[in-house]
């Protein structure tokens, strides 16, 4: 599996008509893979697609919680475009799900995260990132046994929303669930990562590369 930074969109390769889930193929618009720079530092992980990712098939566009999302990449100068574009141009970091395809009525499954788990696995290794952002409680939770010294329940994630948590290999920067968040909410988040972590080196250093 090879990245291709020619486009943002899946740059990795992977299965676009994926039938892993039969209980999410006739559900689902689309399968929405990652979406970003292969060589950013930052990557961040929601549960599952929103209803205008499934709808766009490009992640975090086409609703109020993936212009959240954009608008708060743009404040830290992840992203040269408009909240509301359908094609975020992102630099140094990568937006990703648990889950790949969505369900209308119901969250995922623990089994169809765990079906999807070689996907996420794959990204993670390819791009080796310095900080990791889940976005919600179902997403620390799923992270908490491999990438932390943590048990999952140990973390609440109104009581982690932007702060640092220490990973193997990793740092975590929880936030809460785009579609539970204030504009608050979101400032503390941008605040938190501009004067805790990129002051700590983490700056935006490899942008967009060449592969």
């Amino acid at each position: 599996m090879d990245a291709n930074q020619q486009q943002f969109e899946n740059p990795f390769g992977m299965d676009a008509d994926c039938t892993n889930c039969p209980n999410l193929c006739d559900a689902r618009e689309h399968v929405v893979h990652g979406y970003g720079d292969v060589g950013g530092e930052f990557l961040f992980i929601a549960e599952r697609p929103h209803a205008g990712a499934d709808e766009t098939g490009i992640p975090f566009t086409g609703d109020d919680a993936g212009e959240r999302l954009q608008w708060i990449l743009g404040e830290l100068g992840f992203v040269r475009s408009e909240p509301d574009a359908d094609r975020p141009d992102m630099q140094n970091a990568f937006c990703t799900y648990l889950t790949r395809c969505r369900h209308p009525e119901r969250p995922p499954t623990k089994k169809e995260i765990d079906t999807c788990e070689p996907y996420l696995n794959a990204e993670i290794r390819m791009m080796n990132p310095q900080i990791i952002v889940p976005i919600g409680q179902r997403v620390i939770e799923s992270l908490a046994m491999e990438y932390t010294t943590r048990k999952p329940e140990e973390f609440n994630i109104d009581e982690i929303h932007a702060t640092t948590v220490r990973g193997r290999g990793f740092e975590l920067v929880p936030m809460l669930e785009l579609d539970r968040q204030t504009d608050a909410d979101s400032e503390a988040f941008i605040e938190h990562l501009s004067e805790n972590v990129f002051s700590r080196d983490y700056r935006q250093t490899k942008g967009r590369q060449s592969r």
